[in-house]
């Protein structure tokens, strides 16, 4: 299982690279839980990751197709890597064009330079977000060729991922999510022993904001708390539910 480090400024890459970050996220989370970094922010960050490690920007939970079009623009000017690229949508503001939010933005990921591969965002909270449930979002992403589906957590106060979703709950969705061919992410609040585990589960991504940082997720990447989380997934707690 791969490890995702969002970072939210340039500064913080190196530290999340030398903690053994297997992917790169830029994503601002003041924000939101898909919050999107300026354009000048993304450039930046780009810059800074090494060629060969995949980088991934969230892109927010836009209303519109005209809303996802100017976030996408953000996507101007990145450098092309040999590594993935990968791009987030969240589905709490699309209401019932959710799907056809979905659809665009796959469409216009074939048009742009890097083709980035893209991740439709499932709250394991989603009452709380008014977004689609897990399972709704697994079958969209399939219906429009998306290339995986994360699940994390909408609100960042109300308990990890494990507090809303249990984890046979979780186990099922994911084996949803894997039988129609697609990625498999999880995030939402993890602390190091959330992130042991879900080492334990089938899923391809996990991703991290506030375990890997001092001062929680509005705090400075660590370099020796991201070492800990990639130690962590070395040592799974495997449930046998």
């Amino acid at each position: 299982m791969r490890l995702l480090v969002s970072v939210r400024s340039a500064a913080e890459v190196a530290a999340a690279i030398a903690g053994g970050a297997d992917i790169v996220d830029a994503k601002e989370p003041a924000a939101g839980s898909l919050g999107a970094v300026s354009g000048r922010v993304l450039r930046e960050i780009d810059l800074s990751v090494p060629a060969g490690v995949p980088l991934s920007i969230a892109l927010g939970e836009p209303k519109s197709v005209a809303a996802l079009e100017a976030a996408m623009a953000a996507l101007d000017g990145l450098t092309a890597r040999p590594s993935r690229v990968y791009v987030k949508i969240g589905l709490s503001a699309a209401g019932d064009g959710a799907e056809a939010l979905l659809s665009a933005v796959v469409e216009l990921a074939s048009r742009t330079p890097i083709r980035p591969s893209v991740v439709a965002v499932a709250y394991a909270d989603y009452l709380a977000a008014g977004a689609p449930a897990p399972e709704t979002v697994a079958r969209l992403a399939a219906a429009t060729g998306a290339d995986g589906v994360l699940v994390d957590t909408w609100g960042k106060d109300g308990g990890d991922l494990f507090h809303h979703m249990a984890e046979p709950a979780l186990r099922g969705w994911i084996e949803q999510v894997r039988a129609a061919g697609l990625l498999v992410a999880l995030a939402g609040s993890l602390s190091i022993d959330g992130v042991r585990v879900v080492a334990g589960l089938p899923a391809d991504i996990v991703g991290v904001r506030g375990a890997a940082c001092i001062g929680g997720r509005v705090g400075v990447v660590s370099e020796s708390r991201v070492a800990e989380l990639k130690a962590a997934l070395a040592d799974r707690v495997v449930t046998g539910r």
